[in-house]
């Protein structure tokens, strides 16, 4: 998968269409995941061809249903949604009548779906002075410190993970005493600092690579003693997930 820096940098335009053009390259990028389509090349799909743009839509619907499914699927701490909201708004998508969608869900009237429309829509009103505001507020930055962005599977979230480019910088020196690639010193106590240790280790795994327990520990004993400590605080924290018989971990994406 991409990194989350062109994901959350996407344009509205190019969240809602799941890929974005990059000029230098010339390639259309999945905004998903890492697929690329390079201008200039013919894709054959489904005994057909086509160019890179129009692969690069049937690569989003083939392979990720369609952008609202994903954006739906997406924790509620990005999207603000609770469980009822993304279903509702899944059947406006498919056209269906409000009373149909009563039926659907069980709520017994027709009402409570019209309210649901109205409270939509009076967001989507809302997301669009606020999205100006913060348009506004962004070109008059004067050099400003830009924080470090959250990793996608991010728990808790909260003024833990307001963490700046210099703060990030000053607590792997403090804890990596013999370089980045050197052994952690100790395991800090302090929420932030934890976080900020967690984003530099999980870096040192695979994110496209399941690995065993065994070849986690390996990984970990290697930066600090108390391998389970980092294991269990990679988990905890999201920037790693497991089987639920713990014989496979993989990096969250």
């Amino acid at each position: 998968m991409l990194g989350k820096e062109e994901f959350w940098d996407a344009s509205v335009e190019e969240l809602t269409k799941g890929y974005f053009y990059n000029s230098e390259k010339e390639t259309y990028c999945c905004l998903v995941c890492q697929e690329v389509f390079q201008k200039g090349i013919i894709y054959p799909i489904n005994n057909v061809l086509y160019e890179a743009e129009w692969a690069m839509k049937h690569h989003i619907t083939d392979k990720h249903h369609s952008m609202l499914h994903h954006l739906l699927s997406l924790d509620r701490k990005y999207t603000g949604l609770s469980d009822i909201q993304k279903e509702v708004l899944t059947y406006f998508y498919q056209g269906l009548s409000d009373k149909e969608i009563a039926q659907l869900i069980e709520v017994g009237s027709t009402s409570t779906i019209r309210t649901h429309r109205f409270k939509l829509k009076e967001r989507e009103k809302q997301s669009r002075v606020f999205l100006a505001i913060m348009d506004l507020v962004n070109r008059q930055k004067s050099g400003e410190e830009e924080f470090i962005p959250l990793h996608k599977g991010a728990t808790m979230v909260d003024d833990r993970y307001a963490i700046t480019s210099s703060e990030k910088e000053k607590v792997l020196n403090t804890y990596f005493k013999q370089g980045l690639d050197g052994a952690l010193e100790s395991f800090p106590s302090k929420e932030k600092r934890k976080i900020i240790i967690l984003q530099h280790i999980i870096r040192k795994f695979d994110k496209n690579r399941i690995y065993t327990e065994p070849e986690v520990n390996g990984v970990l004993k290697k930066i600090f003693a108390d391998f389970a400590t980092l294991r269990r605080y990679l988990i905890e924290y999201g920037f790693m997930d497991r089987s639920k018989d713990c014989s496979q971990y993989w990096v969250k994406k």
